[in-house]
Parts: C-alpha cells; structure tokens; sequence
C-alpha cells in the first residue's frame, strides 16, 4: 500500500540519496537562523527549516532520517487526531512482523512486480527456508493472518490498523520526511462481507484524511481517484488526497485503495456466508505517512523558520519576560502567574538567564510557537500584556483581564488564517487546459492542470516523456467529466475524463 511517500509502480532513479552534511556544510556550524529566503531557494530553506526548528536530521546511515523529539511529537499529535477518528468505526490497532517471507509476494503477481524495484532483502539464512524482505507495506504478512482469521459472516467487517516503519530502497535524494529509504506511517486493512460495505469505508478513510490534512495540519486538499496506470498494485481502485507546494510541486499525502477481491482470493481469504455458501469477502487498505509533516513544513512556514498551525502545536505559547536586575522577581511572579491562567495551552515560561528578550522572540520563532506574551515591568504597571501572531507578526498590546478570551480567539484565527491563506494559494495555482500549448503554459507556470485525457497508459508515459517528469495526479471527484466533445490533451483521441496533471516530488 502506498500513502504518498512511494509509489510501487514507480522507476529506479540514478540519483543517490543524499549523505550526511559534511562538518564543513553541517547546519551546526550556520548561525541560529534561517539563512536563505524560501522564495530564493526553497529546497535550501525546507533543509534548514527541519533541521533548525530540531525536527529532523540525517543519519550516517545513508538515505535514512532521524526524527528529533520536536519532530515526533508532531508526529503523535497526527496520530492522536486519527485514532479516535477511525476507532469510533471499529478500526483496532494491531501490529505485525516486519519481515515478510518471498513467497508472500509471488501470491500476487502484480502486487509483487509493482514493488519489486523498492524491496530490500535480508541475506537468506541457512537455517530459513526462504529469504525475507523487510516490509515495503504489509497486505501480504497481514492477508497470511487474515485467511485464518476469517471463518464466517459473524467474523467481519474485520478493520485493523497499525502504525509502524516501512522501508523502500529509495534511490533518489534524501528529503527529510518526503523522501527516505525508512518512513513511518499507518497502514490501514480492511475486510467486508459485501463490495458495497467495503467501497463506502474506502472513501470514509479518504474523508478521515482530509481532516487531518485540512482541520489539523491546515493545509488544503484535493480528493480524486488516481488513474489505472497510476494505481496501487494489485488494487481495483485508488483514491488519494494530493496537494501543492510552494515550489509548484504536487504532494500526494495519503490514499485509499479499493482491493477487490484479489488479495483475498490469492491469499486464501473466504467466509461462510449468512446462506450458507463459502463467500470471497471484499478489502481495503489505506495510509498516510510521515510525509503528512513535511507539507505542513513547507505549507507554512517563512524566512523565520517554523510555522505551527495552533491545533498541531504542544506549546502554543511562549511566554517571554523581560528581566531587569531590579524587576526581576515581580516579572517572573507575574509569568508564573500568567501560565497557571493558560495552563491549558501548555504554555512555555523561558526565564533562561543568559539571552536577550530578543534572541529568545527569534528562537521561539524558528521553532514554530503559535503565539508569544511578552511581559515586561511597564506593561505589569498597566495591567497588560503584549500578545504577538506567528503567522503575521501582528502584535496587541491585552489587558490582563482579556489575555484568555484574546489567547483563544488568536489561535483560532491564526488556525483559520494559514488554512485560507494556504487554499487561497492551491485555488490561484491550479488552472485549465483544453489544448497542449495552454497545457504547458500551465505547467511551465508550476501549477496543477486539469485536463482531458484519454485513460491510455502509453499516452500517460508520453506525457510524463516530452515534458520531462510531468504525471497525473488525481481525477478529481468535482470536474471530472469532460465538456462534450473533448479530445485528450496529448493524442487527441476522444477524453474519458478532466484528470489534474503536475509534478511532483
């Protein structure tokens, strides 16, 4: 199963991942903050984002990635938005082994070829039958269970999910939380009595998805069904949420795949139906991915380093007090008493002595902190507060009788904000195409093109040739159709449907 990170049907690259930092280049030896412009160089400015804000970093192990406790929590807080999403359906968490054995993969052959280029292997041992993989998803390992799980009506919908690492022998460049030889997700897998039931929760985990992207993270969504030459190998169907970057290049950020009954009949799968005939039951499997925190990165945000959408941050204050020898215990009293008032935001008290009221508003700043109170003795004098935006800077001087009404209708403003601000962005940089000059005109200007196609695989790959990397994306469920007598953007044969075309990482 794939959520976005890797595609299975996708070809080996020449490029190699992307070592460890040399001393000489290592964000460590950089001054505090971010040292390029995201519209001068945005691969430069992502690197440097994630690594400063103390996400992410390298690993000496070549085309891995560590996750930093900042970048994990986030990683939780995604994960505590789903799980009570998907366990109020009867979705439980489970986990399986991570190594799968060879012939796992021969019992489905096009699930096996679609990924075959990604796989690594473990060197056979004399004692093991078979060589081993260690999981690139895990339809096989859990269908191996499943087909002795499964018995009889009683015993479905079956739904099991789990959160765990998977790894595909990436070749091309290291991209921290986009791209990287090991990643975590969650892999979601399903089995229902009848294809109806199994297609209505295939587009109900699509919908989950969105809300994470959407309500959480803040970032805007287009939901569509990928085309059959882009689909999961081994699916009937598959459904994606995809997105666009700041570098104008589409992110798909979680599918939804319609099985059909093929992984269960390949695997053994059949039940006792209420008739009293042996039945082949109908599956789903879905995921997303560490990706997920990548795009909120890139989303949001600017040359100051990290922008936290309000609902995803842990701490969403930082309050800084201004320290002056002979205020200094009256100053701290009163921010001690303002973060017991907002405890409920886990606020940050930094009293570190040491740094500048300054150097500690650019730190709390590169880490992503929603909001900042700065208290200082003259504004204890006046009874107030000085409350200051992330996302906008915007600074507002709050009596103290005011600070929690004006905390939450900041954060809830700042959270509404980055999300239009990001939609506003998706809207003007997607656009139409009817014939191939407009259509390259679209692309050339780094947007997403929604165009008539003709579902020929081979019309897909010429694209994806003449114009250097350039793939669908999605059919989107809105728009789909073609006006009457469309022809296919590229062989002018007759279109089947509109599909968004772009590139993408």
């Amino acid at each position: 199963m794939t959520d976005g990170q890797h595609n299975g049907n996708q070809q080996q690259s020449n490029h190699h991942a992307a070592p460890r930092p040399s001393p000489n280049n290592d964000v460590k030896a950089d001054t505090k903050g971010i040292t390029v412009k995201k519209n001068d160089d945005i691969a430069e400015w992502y690197g440097q984002v994630v690594a400063k804000a103390e996400l992410a970093d390298y690993s000496s192990l070549r085309g891995f990635i560590v996750l930093r406790p900042n970048g994990y929590l986030i990683w939780e807080r995604i994960q505590n938005e789903l799980n009570p999403k998907i366990t109020k359906i009867g979705v439980r968490n489970a986990y399986f082994p991570l190594l799968i054995p060879e012939s796992f993969f021969k019992k489905e052959a096009e699930h096996a070829e679609g990924f075959s280029p990604e796989v690594a292997w473990i060197e056979k041992h004399p004692d093991d039958p078979e060589r081993y993989a260690i999981r690139p998803t895990s339809e096989t390992i859990m269908y191996d269970s499943y087909s002795r799980w499964v018995r009889s009506w009683r015993d479905l919908p079956l739904r099991i999910n789990q959160w765990c690492s998977v790894v595909r022998w990436e070749t091309k460049d290291t991209k921290m939380f986009i791209r990287a030889r090991e990643f975590l997700w969650q892999e979601g897998h399903c089995v229902y009595e009848t294809e109806r039931e199994c297609h209505k929760e295939t587009m109900k985990y699509l919908e989950f998805y969105r809300q994470v992207a959407e309500e959480l993270l803040a970032v805007p969504v287009i939901l569509g069904k990928k085309t059959d030459n882009d689909k999961f190998a081994g699916a009937k169907a598959t459904y994606a949420i995809e997105s666009l970057m700041p570098d104008g290049k589409s992110l798909q950020m979680g599918t939804s795949h319609d099985l059909g009954q093929g992984f269960a009949k390949s695997f053994g799968i059949s039940f006792l139906g209420k008739d009293g005939t042996t039945q082949t039951p109908w599956q789903n499997s879905w995921g997303f991915s560490t990706r997920l925190i990548g795009a909120m990165v890139m989303t949001h945000s600017d040359d100051k380093g990290l922008v936290l959408p309000p609902r995803l941050a842990k701490n969403k204050i930082a309050i800084v007090p201004i320290i002056f020898d002979d205020t200094k215990a009256q100053t701290i009293a009163k921010a001690k008493e303002i973060q017991k008032l907002l405890k409920r935001y886990d606020p940050v008290l930094d009293d570190r002595e040491g740094y500048s009221a300054g150097w500690k508003y650019n730190d709390h700043e590169l880490h992503g902190v929603p909001l900042r109170i700065e208290l200082g003795p003259k504004d204890i004098a006046k009874e107030q507060v000085v409350l200051v935006r992330r996302d906008t800077g915007e600074k507002k001087f709050v009596p103290n009788a005011q600070i929690l009404d004006e905390v939450r209708h900041a954060l809830d403003a700042m959270q509404a904000n980055l999300f239009e601000k990001a939609k506003a962005f998706l809207q003007s940089s997607t656009t139409e195409a009817s014939e191939w000059n407009a259509f390259i005109a679209g692309i050339d200007g780094k947007k997403l093109v929604l165009a008539p196609h003709c579902s020929g695989a081979e019309c897909e790959a010429e694209i994806k040739e003449v114009t250097k990397g350039v793939t669908t994306r999605c059919i989107p469920f809105k728009g789909d159709k073609p006006a009457a007598g469309a022809v296919c953007i590229r062989c002018g044969q007759k279109a089947k449907y509109n599909v968004y075309f772009g590139r993408a990482y």
